[in-house]
């Protein structure tokens, strides 16, 4: 008996401890759910959504860049990259590479593919040969009709610019990220980029992801473009005097700007040369940048005006006031003289009219230097316009405790030398002439505007700032209608027309210093009608191999003047004077 018992207590212990085995797992499988379920449930559940679903954010097109009477400047269209496979060609490799190679070589690509090269590419492998970038839809259809198997088209988005280099320095480009790199869309990325809600997708079982949660209209794009006061019938014409004139004198480069000189507004910039941002790729880097904005250079005499503002407006001198112009004065032991040698009693009116240096550091000298100084600053020198196109450079102006102490900075930037600024900053200054005595915010924006002309959002400008009177201003350009009717500036006189202006011919800085011999930058500023002068057109010239202001940069500032006049319906000062020559 006691051996059977044995056998049996162990059978019984044994089922025991499957027992408890069983009821602790039951237990831990119990705890383990209600830890899963109850405590983490909502944590694995997001967990689960998030490896489920995928969020992407949707293609949308860049707004729209248009001039100020709506001629599209920039826009976003649909483009194609090809891809090439070979192996599954239905024809010869030789026979698509001669009829690729026909459509695609007047498609404007980034390259020149010879059939030569093109069955190159398919000799190389037998797939997934990336043939072409930004392929036009009209080229894509050519391909098409070709029925090559094997020829495979990808759809992308392209930034196109129909006008070409037209506005190439005010618009900029973007790169093949559709990120601004240049130009208005660099410095406006935030205002012609959409704002969408990212798309949420699901997966399915078999790993299909189908779109989540849409709601209504919510891929529906605003009608909004970007506005600017850039007339391009102006700017077409004003690139091409431009052009003329630079290849005539073989100068190195050269900036035209038109301003209305009532709110800063830019009608016309051109920079040349210039790049087509199309093909951005193929143009060296330094012509990305608007020379007009991001270049400082000294305005010689164009700034003579600005500095007779200066005087008068403190009552350092009368209108009428006469200096006598010996020719040459030497200050601090630099020597300083006219030009043409010339000198003798002369008016204020008669030094800016024949552009005397000597007869300017007369002037000059009338105010003390502590309030020069102070008077330059207040212009906005050492600083920038404010404008709104980017990377502007601001202007430089010597220290007060140097200005003040060496004789020779306030007697050389009595002419317009020892200092520099930007073209944008000079034009700026002679709208100040123009207008008035108010400093204005130059601006090639207007704002976001709908299809209908409503306006969205629009540029807000600072107050300008009252920087002379308007007794002032009248009496300089007086001075310098001078210059245009039998001075310096002869060359930019149109008959019927009152304009005022100033020519310019300034030495360069060396880089080894001082001042090039032979390096020169000249210039030529206009103001009209004089009757309300409304418009400042600027002209300068980089490095001419000849020929001064007056006659290289005055030339240019008067087509362009006359292209102004018809767009703009100036009428004539004098119409009996047009009506004889007609």
């Amino acid at each position: 008996m006691p051996s059977r018992q044995k056998p049996e207590k162990c059978q019984k212990s044994r089922l025991y401890q499957v027992w408890v085995l069983l009821i602790l797992g039951l237990l831990g499988l119990i705890i383990n759910l209600f830890y899963l379920q109850v405590l983490r449930g909502k944590a694995l559940q997001e967990q689960a959504k998030h490896q489920q679903t995928k969020e992407s954010i949707p293609f949308v097109p860049r707004r729209p860049i248009v001039d100020r009477n709506g001629n599209t400047l920039a826009i976003d269209k649909i483009a194609y990259t090809l891809y090439a496979h070979p192996k599954i060609f239905n024809r010869s490799k030789q026979e698509v590479a001669y009829q690729l190679s026909t459509i695609l070589e007047g498609a404007n690509l980034e390259k020149t593919l010879t059939s030569n090269d093109l069955l190159q590419m398919f000799n190389e492998r037998e797939t997934g040969i990336k043939v072409a970038d930004f392929i036009p839809q009209e080229t894509t259809d050519k391909i098409t009709n070709l029925f090559v198997d094997g020829l495979e088209l990808i759809q992308h988005p392209q930034r196109v610019y129909p006008q070409k280099e037209l506005a190439a320095e005010v618009v900029g480009y973007v790169d093949g990220e559709s990120i601004g790199q240049a130009g208005i869309e660099y410095s406006q990325q935030n205002l012609l980029e959409r704002s969408v809600p990212k798309i949420q997708f699901r997966r399915l079982i078999k790993g299909v992801l189908v779109p989540d949660k849409l709601t209504t209209g919510f891929l529906q794009l605003d009608d909004l473009s970007l506005h600017l006061t850039i007339d391009s019938r102006l700017q077409r014409v004003t690139r091409t005097i431009l052009k003329e004139q630079l290849e005539e004198y073989e100068a190195k480069r050269g900036t035209v700007i038109v301003m209305d000189a009532n709110d800063g507004s830019i009608l016309s910039l051109v920079s040349e040369p210039s790049y087509d941002p199309n093909q951005y790729y193929n143009y060296d880097v330094t012509l990305f940048k608007n020379w007009a904005v991001t270049d400082v250079y000294e305005p010689g005499s164009t700034f003579k005006p600005v500095n007779v503002a200066l005087a008068l407006e403190v009552g350092a001198i009368e209108g009428d006031s006469v200096f006598y112009d010996t020719g040459r004065i030497v200050i601090g032991n630099w020597p300083i003289f006219n030009s043409d040698g010339s000198g003798g009693a002369r008016t204020v009116t008669e030094i800016i009219q024949h552009s005397s240096n000597v007869g300017m550091v007369k002037i000059v000298e009338q105010m003390p230097r502590a309030v020069f100084y102070d008077g330059l600053k207040r212009l906005g020198l050492g600083d920038t316009t404010g404008t709104d196109l980017p990377f502007e450079a601001p202007s430089i102006l010597k220290g007060r405790n140097q200005f003040l102490m060496v004789p020779v900075e306030a007697a050389t930037t009595a002419f317009g030398q020892g200092f520099s600024l930007t073209p944008l900053q000079l034009a700026q200054l002679n709208a100040a002439l123009a207008n008035g005595g108010k400093l204005v915010t130059p601006h090639v924006m207007r704002g976001l505007f709908d299809s209908k002309g409503q306006p969205y959002w629009q540029l807000s400008l600072p107050s300008p700032r009252q920087v002379f009177s308007s007794k002032t201003t009248t009496k300089v350009l007086a001075m310098m209608e001078r210059v245009v009717e039998s001075g310096t500036g002869k060359r930019a006189k149109i008959r019927g027309y009152r304009i005022a202006g100033k020519t310019g011919t300034a030495q360069k800085a060396s880089e080894t210093g001082g001042y090039s011999k032979k390096a020169k930058i000249t210039s030529f500023v206009g103001i009209l009608p004089m009757e309300s002068p409304r418009y400042v057109v600027l002209a300068v010239i980089d490095e001419p191999i000849k020929g001064s202001g007056g006659k290289v940069a005055a030339p240019i500032v008067k087509s362009v003047i006359k292209s102004l006049i018809n767009i703009e319906q100036i009428p004539p000062s004098d119409i009996r004077s047009v009506q004889s020559q007609n």
